[in-house]
C-alpha cells in the first residue's frame, strides 16, 4: 500500500535563513540526517534553519515552533550544475524525521505524480526535459537531466519563481518513491534548442530535477554515493524493490521461520566459520553456489546454520538470508526458488499489514530479492535445514534431479548462494545431482561423500568452552558424549533445573548431583524434566490448580503421550505427525496442545509438528521399533539404530549380535540379478544400520566377528563394501529415498 501525503510528511523539512524567511523544502533521505533540496533554497547563504514539517515534529503542519537545527556552510554540498543541493543536519534527522526512499530507476511518461508545493498536488510526468536553464546567483546552468510536469489546475501558481514549491520532493503516486525535485527557478527552451514540432518559448506546466538520472550521469558523485546508502536503508518494496526492502523482507521471514530455541549463547566452531566465509568470498566469480553442511542428528547443523545467520544481519554489511525446512517445500516446487518465493510473499503480507510502505511488499518475487542483493554486493543466502523432510513425492528419483537443476539454474542466475544443513545419507545423493562446479570443496574434505563440510563432535577447546559457558561440572557428561553438542546442551538444560550446590570443591552455580551421564541417560533425564514441566503448565491452568503428586502423576500421564506421538511418527515418512494426529494426541483443549509447544518438545514443520531435537526424537522412537520387522525395509534408519542400540543396553551383546548377524546377509546380497533394484535398496539400508550400529556401541569388538567388519565400520567389511556399492546405484537415480531419514 502506498505512502499517504501523511506518510511523506514525516520526511520534509522547512529551510529558512536566521530571519525566519521561507526559503524552501526538503526531505530527508537517509539516517545520518542528509537532506536533499533544490539549489536555489540555499544559493547564496551563509547559514539555514531547518524545522520539521509533520505535526508532532515541529508543532503543526506550518511548522512554526518546536525543534530547529541551525546549519553552517560547510554543512552544504552545493550541485548547481544539476539544479540541487545535500544538507547535512547532523542528529537532527536521525531522530525527528522518517527518510524517504528513492525510486530505482527513471519514470515513465505518464507517470502519475504527488507534488509538495506548500501543500500535495497532483500531476503527471510528461517526459524528459529539454534545453531547461536553471539561473543561480553567479550564472545559468544548462541542465542536461530534468523532468517536465503536467500540473493540475493551480498548479502552476504554485510553482511561481520562489513561491513554496522551491526543493519540495515528486513522489511517485503508486508507489511512494521520491523521483524527483522541485525547482521554481528552471526555465523551459533554452535559447537556439526549441523541441522539434515546437514553437519557440513553449511553457511547460514545471519542471523537476530526477534524481535517479542526475546519480547515473555522475556515478561517483555525492548524490549517487548518498542514493546508494538510501537503497541501502530505507525500504522500498514491489516494482521498487531495493537492497533495503531485499533485506527487510528476508528478516521478516526468517522471524517467522521455524528456528532452533538458543538455550544459551552457541560456541562457535572456528574451521566451520571460516568455511562460511570462503564461501561468502566468493560473490561475483562464477564458483560454487551451493555449501552441504553434513553431520548426524545432534552434531549442531541447525546451531551453526542460526550462528551464520546471526552474523549475516550484524553490521553494516548486513545481508539477507531466508531460513527454510524441508517441510516447508512441496511436490510441485520448481527448485528452491518456488519455496523462497512463498516465504518472502508471506513475509510481504506480514509487512504490508503493519503499516504503509514505499510499494507493495506482497508483490515479491525470489528473483528480484536475489537480484537486489547481488547488485548491492550482499548476495541473498538461503539456509536448507533438514530436506530429509521435504515431501516423498519431492524427494523420488528424478522428480529430485529435477528440483535440483532447477535449483542450481536459479542460483547461478539469480547470484543467490545455497546452504543445504543434512544427515550424511541424504547428501551422497543428493549432493551428487548438483553440477560439481557448484558444490563449495573445503579446505578438509569428508571422506566418500560429494563435497561438504562436515560436522561431528566440538573439538576439545571447543567443548571446554561449552562447558564452561553452560555452567556443567568436570568430568560431565560421560567422557564418550563428552563432545557432542546436543549432550552437553540438554544437560546444561537439566543441570540448570536441579538445585545448587555449595559443597566444597565445586562452584556455588554447579547442579547438585549431575555426575557423568551418557547420551542414552542424558536424554531420559530431559525427557523426564520437560514433561515435568508441560504438566506444570497443565497444572497451573487447572481450577483447583494441581500440586505435589497430582503434578507428579500428570507428568507420567504426559509422558505417555509423548510416546504415543513417537510412536506414530514411526514410518518411512520424515518423522512427523500432521495436524490431526497431533491435536489428537495434545488435545488443544484443556491447553495439552500450547503447553507441549511453550516448551519447545515439539514445533511446527510445515502443516504438521516434529520433535524438536532430531537425535533425541530418534532415540525416543526407536523404543517403539519392532525388530521383528527390522530384516524388511522400510523404518527409517536413525529410529532402527536407536532401536538396535537399546537392545544392546537391556539385554546385553549376545541379542544384539544375533540381530545383527540378521542384516549381514542383506548387507552382502548380490547387486546383479531379476531383483537387483529390491536388493540394492536393501543393501543401503542393511549397511547403513550395520554401521550405525558400529559407530555407537560403546565396544564393538564382540559384533565384528558376526559382521566381518572392521570396528569402525569401515570399508573392510560387508556393510562397508556395501555402503559403497550403494552409493553409486543412488546416485543413478533408482534408489526410492526411505533411507534418508
Amino acid at each position: 500500500m502506498a505512502l499517504l501525503d501523511a506518510d511523506a510528511d514525516t520526511a520534509l523539512v522547512r529551510i529558512r535563513d536566521l530571519a525566519g524567511r521561507t526559503r524552501g523544502t526538503g526531505f530527508l533521505a537517509d539516517h545520518d540526517g542528509t537532506v536533499i533540496t533544490s539549489h536555489e533554497a540555499v544559493d547564496g547563504a551563509a547559514q539555514l534553519v531547518l524545522q520539521p514539517m509533520a505535526d508532532g515534529a515541529g508543532s503543526g503542519a506550518a511548522g512554526g515552533g518546536g525543534w530547529t537545527c541551525v546549519v553552517a556552510a560547510d554543512a552544504l554540498t552545493p550541485l548547481p550544475e544539476a539544479g540541487l543541493a545535500l544538507v547535512k543536519a547532523g542528529d537532527f534527522g536521525p531522530h525527528r524525521l522518517v527518510p524517504l526512499p528513492i525510486a530505482a530507476g527513471r519514470p515513465d511518461p505518464g507517470t502519475a505524480a504527488r507534488l509538495w508545493a506548500g501543500g500535495w498536488l497532483d500531476g503527471t510526468i510528461v517526459g524528459p526535459g529539454s534545453g531547461v536553464m536553471y539561473t543561480a546567483t553567479q550564472r545559468v546552468h544548462l541542465l542536461d537531466e530534468t523532468l517536465e510536469l503536467g500540473l493540475c489546475a493551480g498548479g502552476r501558481e504554485a510553482l511561481r519563481l520562489g513561491g513554496p514549491a522551491v526543493g519540495g520532493p515528486v513522489l511517485d503516486a503508486r508507489t511512494g518513491a521520491v523521483l524527483g525535485v522541485l525547482g521554481t527557478a528552471l526555465h523551459p527552451q533554452a535559447p537556439g534548442r526549441p523541441r522539434a514540432g515546437e514553437p519557440f518559448g513553449r511553457r511547460a506546466g514545471g519542471f523537476a530535477i530526477p534524481l535517479r538520472a542526475v546519480a547515473e550521469a555522475a556515478p561517483l558523485g555525492a548524490l549517487a554515493a548518498l542514493l546508494e546508502r538510501n537503497a541501502a536503508t530505507v525500504p522500498a518494496y514491489g516494482s521498487e524493490l531495493n537492497p533495503a526492502g531485499a533485506r527487510h523482507l528476508a528478516e521478516v521471514s526468517m522471524g517467522s521461520a521455524e528456528r532452533p530455541r538458543l538455550w544459551r549463547e552457541a560456541v562457535e566452531r572456528p574451521e566451520v566459520a571460516a568455511e562460511f566465509t570462503r564461501f561468502g568470498a566468493r560473490h561475483g566469480t562464477a564458483e560454487a553456489c551451493v555449501l552441504g553442511l553434513v553431520g548426524e542428528p545432534g552434531s549442531g547443523r541447525s546451531t551453526e546454520l542460526a550462528g551464520l545467520a546471526a552474523r549475516r544481519a550484524q553490521g553494516p554489511d548486513a545481508a539477507p538470508t531466508v531460513w527454510l525446512r524441508g517441510a516447508e517445500l512441496r511436490s510441485g516446487d520448481d527448485g528452491v526458488r518456488t519455496a523462497v518465493e512463498r516465504a518472502l510473499r508471506s513475509a510481504g503480507r506480514i509487512v504490508a499489514g503493519a503499516g504503509r510502505t514505499a510499494g507493495d511488499p506482497a508483490d515479491t518475487t525470489a528473483q528480484g530479492v536475489a537480484r537486489a542483493a547481488s547488485a548491492a554486493g550482499r548476495p541473498l543466502l538461503v539456509l536448507l535445514d533438514g530436506p530429509e523432510e521435504m515431501p516423498s513425492a519431492l524427494a523420488q528419483g528424478e522428480r529430485l534431479a529435477e528440483w535440483t537443476a532447477a535449483s542450481a539454474d536459479w542460483l547461478c542466475g539469480a547470484g543467490a548462494r545455497l546452504v543445504i544443513a543434512c544427515r550424511p545419507e541424504y547428501w551422497e545423493r543428493a549432493g551428487a545431482l548438483f553440477p560439481p562446479g557448484l558444490l563449495h570443496r573445503p579446505l578438509r574434505p569428508a571422506p566418500a561423500l560429494p563435497p561438504c563440510v562436515e560436522l561431528g563432535d566440538l573439538p576439545e577447546e571447543a567443548a571446554e568452552r561449552a562447558r564452561a559457558r553452560y555452567g556443567l561440572p568436570p568430568g560431565a557428561p560421560a567422557a564418550r558424549d563428552a563432545r557432542h553438542p546436543l549432550a552437553l546442551r540438554l544437560l546444561a538444560e537439566v543441570g540448570a533445573a536441579l538445585p545448587k550446590s555449595g559443597a566444597a570443591g565445586r562452584g556455588v552455580d554447579e547442579p547438585a548431583g549431575l555426575g557423568a551421564p551418557d547420551r542414552h541417560q542424558i536424554f531420559d533425564a530431559h525427557l523426564d524434566l520437560v514433561c515435568l514441566r508441560i504438566a506444570v503448565r497443565l497444572a497451573a491452568a487447572h481450577r483447583p490448580e494441581l500440586r505435589g503428586t497430582a503434578v507428579r502423576r500428570l507428568a507420567a500421564q504426559v509422558a505417555g503421550q509423548v510416546h504415543e506421538a513417537a510412536r506414530r511418527a514411526l514410518g518411512p515418512g520424515p518423522g512427523a505427525l500432521d495436524r490431526a494426529s497431533f491435536e489428537e494426541v495434545f488435545p488443544r483443549e484443556p491447553g495439552w496442545a500450547g503447553a507441549v509447544l511453550a516448551e519447545g518438545l515439539l514445533v511446527r514443520a510445515g502443516t504438521g509438528y516434529r520433535f524438536a531435537h532430531e537425535e533425541f526424537a530418534e532415540w525416543l522412537q526407536g523404543a517403539h521399533v519392532d525388530l521383528d520387522l527390522l530384516p524388511v525395509p522400510g523404518h527409517r534408519v536413525g529410529p532402527a539404530v536407536q532401536a538396535l542400540l537399546l537392545l544392546g543396553r537391556r539385554e546385553g551383546t549376545v541379542q544384539l549380535t544375533f540381530r545383527l548377524a540378521e542384516l549381514v546377509p542383506m548387507a552382502t546380497a548380490p547387486a546383479a540379478g531379476p531383483a537387483a533394484a529390491r536388493a540394492v535398496d536393501g543393501r543401503w539400508w542393511a549397511a547403513h544400520l550395520l554401521s550405525g550400529v558400529l559407530r555407537r556401541v560403546p565396544d564393538a569388538r564382540p559384533y565384528t566377528a558376526c559382521c566381518g567388519c572392521s570396528p569402525t565400520g569401515s570399508r573392510n567389511g560387508p556393510c562397508g563394501r556395501a555402503a559403497s556399492d550403494t552409493r553409486a546405484w543412488r546416485r543413478s537415480g533408482r534408489g526410492s529415498g526411505s533411507g534418508w531419514h
